[in-house]
């Protein structure tokens, strides 16, 4: 059944711009903060742990959650998705001991949570949120829609040193195909984040789904895993097409990738500069050097820059009000 927004939380979504969207199958929870979340499968200490560990630590605002306990990533709400603005991801794996996955996600001035999980037939995760597609407002302490948080990753990596993203392609268009479960644009990370170690498998996720872009603007992913390997996902003419990164690096901006010529690619403003950039250091960046070429392509509406080390686990986050936080996740 689809939910609408109370006419508030719609029009302010509306006039919001971003680079992605949950789209019809996708994760946004609306009600009461004391509404019984969609997602949650706790039992009531679990629930009340994961509430416990909510914390502000940055004036985006920005929280910390830690999810304890099972959920259901396979539930969906909807809400009204805003227009993009635009994103830049890239990989670079030119040094294959330390490959790291890089983006800037543009977005309007919401609250953001980052979140950990540990989903008892998943892989563990550290993720990325913006939490007022939940309905969430900037002082979320006690709302317990946060438990519905796990199916808003927008980027993230998991423990396997699988790492994904996402950007608007205004020329996507996916066909359904028959016998697929549907899930919506966004939820469909949290279920590559849970359920794949490499890209390939990763790939895979992707196929045995249908994704629904209706009401939103259509996106691309770019995936990378800790052998260096990275993979950009596209919705061509309705069907899924795959573009393997070479060269030891792959970037994604808001321009489609599979099938275009390169120097067309580099024509886009941002794609142009991470391209030079990496192929002039012959893709081997550190997080500091990566977080100096997000911060070149950055615009005035970039949320947040986030690096992942997909063989160290380090995490390293700098939001639009320049702080810094660090995360490690236990990767092999």
């Amino acid at each position: 059944m689809r939910r609408t927004l109370p006419a508030v939380a719609t029009a302010l979504l509306l006039a919001l711009t971003s680079c992605a969207t949950s789209g019809p199958a996708g994760p946004s929870r609306v009600g009461s903060p004391a509404a019984t979340p969609a997602a949650s499968r706790q039992d009531a200490a679990q629930a009340e742990q994961t509430m416990a560990s909510l914390r502000r630590v940055d004036d985006l605002p920005l929280y910390e959650m830690t999810y304890v306990g099972a959920y259901d990533p396979t539930v969906g709400t909807d809400a009204a998705p805003p227009s993009p603005f635009g994103c830049s991801l890239f990989v670079a794996a030119g040094d294959p001991a330390r490959p790291l996955f890089a983006r800037n996600f543009d977005w309007d001035a919401n609250p953001a949570l980052v979140l950990r999980t540990d989903p008892p037939d998943g892989y563990a995760a550290v993720s990325l949120v913006d939490i007022s597609y939940l309905g969430v407002g900037a002082d979320p302490a006690g709302d317990r829609r946060l438990l519905d948080a796990p199916l808003l990753p927008f980027d993230g990596m998991n423990e396997r040193g699988l790492a994904v993203g996402l950007a608007a392609d205004d020329a996507a268009t996916a066909r359904p195909v028959a016998g697929r479960p549907t899930v919506g644009s966004v939820r469909i990370l949290r279920l590559v984040l849970d359920r794949a170690a490499t890209v390939d498998e990763a790939v895979a996720v992707f196929t045995r789904h249908n994704l629904d872009f209706d009401g939103g603007p259509p996106l691309h992913y770019l995936l990378a895993d800790a052998s260096g390997a990275s993979a950009v996902v596209e919705f061509v003419d309705g069907e899924m097409r795959v573009e393997r990164g070479t060269g030891g690096w792959q970037a994604l901006t808001n321009v489609p990738v599979a099938g275009v010529p390169e120097q067309r690619r580099r024509e886009d403003r941002r794609y142009g500069q991470i391209a030079a950039v990496l192929t002039d250091a012959g893709a081997v960046v550190d997080a500091d050097a990566a977080h100096r070429i997000l911060a070149a392509v950055r615009q005035g509406h970039t949320r947040w820059s986030v690096t992942y080390g997909l063989r160290s686990g380090e995490v390293r986050l700098i939001t639009a009000g320049g702080g810094e936080r660090r995360y490690q996740l236990a990767v092999p």
